[in-house]
């Protein structure tokens, strides 16, 4: 069956989630993963000029979290998996800091599977290092732009405790990526600690990325596109209550404004401003483009 083209794509498990935090020590259980906050950000944002969708892998658990996006208007497309990814995410006092359990895993994505996608822009939300084999990867990139938040490529899983490695398929990947997102930890593994982030983001870009953006935090961001180096201020909130998704949050915005013509530097306020709406509530991203329009000004 012939599939619609998007103008962005994202392909990633949703996951199931414990968060715990010094707020919340008990924790709590909630749906995650980068299909799960993109596809809620971009439900609030007006998508009249933008096609968005999703393809996502689940067990029978999180079935109803589908079928929730879906009934918010967008258009999802789920792979059968026998488990879904379960995350046990800890937060310290500072919200940057976080250490997470792998409590079960979901099938990595095919080549089979994705056969009738079509996309300006792929966005890979990586989980884990095996979620987009190299294959999959350059398939996806001879049919459209490749956008991949590392993360999940950094991940080793030792037991259930997840420790930070770079990884061993890094350039082959990286030479078939279009735009890659980074935290500042993630940037030091993946250039051997490398401290200098305009030094990390032109060896990064050494290697075949085109857009570099690397998000700092409640500090803000580094975009490299076109040897030209944009510095994006963070938006302080008004309280910190919840940073999982955070990283997903300046994703989505940025690809958003991106599709819609907007320069590196305008993606990277937009998306910066619903990361600061996003720290000051649990869940997903639930503000609206006039509250992303005032944090900017």
């Amino acid at each position: 069956m012939e599939t619609k083209k998007k103008d962005i794509l994202c392909i990633g498990h949703i996951t199931h989630d414990r968060i715990i935090t010094p707020a919340l020590p008990l924790g709590i259980d909630c749906a995650g993963g980068t299909a799960y906050y993109v596809a809620w950000a971009m439900s609030r944002l007006p998508l009249d000029g933008v096609s968005f969708g999703v393809v996502t892998a689940v067990g029978n658990d999180l079935a109803h979290e589908v079928e929730r996006l879906r009934q918010a208007g967008i258009d999802i497309k789920a792979h059968q998996s026998p488990t879904s990814v379960y995350f046990e995410n800890k937060y310290g006092l500072d919200m940057n800091d976080r250490t997470q359990r792998v409590l079960s895993k979901a099938k990595p994505f095919t080549i089979e599977q994705l056969s009738c996608e079509e996309a300006d822009v792929f966005h890979l939300g990586t989980l884990l290092v095996d979620d987009f084999s190299p294959e999959v990867v350059e398939y996806l990139a001879s049919k459209g732009r490749v956008c991949i938040d590392v993360q999940g490529y950094l991940r080793e899983v030792r037991g259930q405790q997840v420790f930070a490695v770079d990884w061993k398929d890094k350039l082959r990947v990286l030479k078939s990526t279009d735009i890659l997102k980074v935290n500042e930890h993630e940037t030091s593994v993946l250039t051997d600690g490398e401290k200098d982030l305009h030094q990390a983001a032109r060896l990064i870009r050494s290697w075949g990325v085109r857009e570099v953006l690397i998000t700092l935090g409640s500090y803000g961001s580094i975009i490299y596109v076109d040897d030209k180096f944009y510095e994006i201020p963070g938006f302080p909130p008004r309280r910190t209550i919840d940073a999982t998704g955070c990283g997903d949050t300046y994703a989505a915005g940025y690809l958003y404004a991106r599709a819609q013509g907007a320069t590196p530097e305008e993606a990277g306020r937009l998306a910066a401003a619903m990361c600061t709406l996003k720290l000051e509530h649990n869940g997903p991203f639930c503000g609206s483009i006039e509250d992303i329009q005032k944090i900017i000004g």
